[in-house]
């Protein structure tokens, strides 16, 4: 029983540290300069969980998202064109951008869907775009969502990538 517990330990460990290190690596790799770009965002207004109950569905909780759209050049703008919201069906919600907005050097740009706007499901996402007047440190953007009602926290974050047009 000793040697099982030892064995599972090391199991542990040793996922630990492949996550770990694949996370550091990535988290560390340098990024192209970029003079524009277009990003899906990953998005969530409600998450699944639990059981499949009589009815034969999950149960859900809503999450209120804040997207963040993060300049990350320390000495150039960037301006944000558009910032499409779409649903679980790729139906267009909403233009959140309605006007391009620049962002300045290490500046923030922070959109919001509220906790009880459950339009866009649990496949919701953004697609952003934006330019530079010249290759910039491409923007970090990322979708922090949450619900901390009843007691109970449910926050996780989902990271942008870039698509071809």
């Amino acid at each position: 029983m000793r040697q099982f517990k030892f064995g599972r330990a090391c199991w542990q460990v040793l996922i630990l540290a492949m996550f770990t290190w694949s996370t550091a690596a990535f988290a560390q790799e340098a990024r192209s300069l970029v003079k524009a770009q277009t990003l899906y965002l990953p998005v969530y207004s409600h998450m699944l969980y639990g059981n499949l109950g009589k009815s034969g569905k999950a149960s859900q909780v809503l999450l209120s998202t804040l997207v963040s759209v993060r300049n990350t050049d320390s000495k150039r703008p960037l301006r944000v064109s558009s910032a499409k919201y779409f649903d679980t069906n790729g139906k267009l919600l909403g233009e959140r951008v309605p006007i391009p907005m620049l962002i300045p050097p290490l500046g923030t740009l922070e959109l919001f869907v509220e906790l009880n706007d459950a339009s866009g499901g649990s496949g919701a996402n953004f697609v952003i775009r934006w330019d530079a007047e010249q290759p910039i440190n491409p923007p970090l953007v990322e979708s922090l969502h949450a619900n901390m009602d009843g007691g109970k926290a449910v926050i996780f974050m989902t990271q942008a990538v870039p698509v071809s047009d």
